[in-house]
């Protein structure tokens, strides 16, 4: 089901709850880093209180046991949705879902790719990788569905061509998202919420052009009208 992700790019829990008093209904929103190390883990269940889902972005990648540990102590917030790095490999992959088999409901488990805030020169310049930006995702992509995990953090250029590969119900979860009238900020790889629903994302994520809002609800909601062209929730 597709769906807006709001990123709760916030330095503390005061500003968090200032922000999701604007919204009159549940909403999907992103814990990442700034967030989850100012406030510790305690920040997750309350937000699920109020009735949202949370995707927590924390990224892991690090030696598969490590990871594994990670997982397992994440999902006892019972989030629902994490992720990793895709380029910690296939074993630190499949230990990550190792660490989910207790659960009995799981949380969707998905790899970041390359990050969006990446473009094709410093893919090669400063990473060292000779392919196409386009191939290296799409290797990275078919590596986390081949270790189980349900979908990949990419840019929303590139689902058509993962869609395509590695099938429709593999999930594609875009960052870069910017309405026409918002500045790129620190993001290269950008398209507008109605161009992300033509190329088939299943969720987008958006920051800024929500949070830092005069009105962000009233945002809020032209951006998923746009992105969900009518579909239901």
């Amino acid at each position: 089901m597709k769906d807006v992700i709001i990123a709760l790019d916030f330095k503390d829990r005061e500003e968090v709850m200032e922000f999701l008093r604007e919204f009159t209904e549940p909403v999907y929103v992103k814990v990442g880093m700034e967030l989850y190390y100012a406030e510790g883990p305690s920040i997750v269940p309350e937000i699920k209180t109020l009735g949202h889902k949370v995707f927590l972005d924390l990224k892991f990648h690090d030696i598969p046991n490590t990871v594994m540990g990670a997982v397992r102590s994440a999902s006892s917030l019972d989030v629902d949705m994490m992720n990793l790095h895709a380029m910690g490999g296939g074993e630190m992959m499949r230990c990550a879902m190792e660490a989910l088999n207790h659960k009995e409901v799981k949380p969707l488990m998905i790899a970041v790719t390359i990050l969006t805030s990446m473009d094709e020169d410093a893919l090669k310049n400063e990473l060292h990788v000779e392919f196409p930006l386009e191939d290296e995702v799409l290797s990275l992509a078919k590596m986390t569905k081949d270790s189980g995990l349900q979908g990949v953090v990419c840019s929303a250029l590139e689902v058509p061509r993962l869609k395509e590969k590695l099938g429709k119900d593999f999930l594609t979860i875009t960052p870069g998202i910017r309405p026409l009238e918002s500045a790129l900020g620190d993001q290269r790889r950008v398209v507008t919420p109605s161009m992300a629903r033509e190329l088939g994302s299943d969720y987008i994520v958006v920051g800024r052009p929500i949070t830092e809002a005069e009105y962000p609800y009233e945002v809020y909601k032209k951006i998923r009208n746009e992105f969900l062209g009518g579909e239901e929730r």
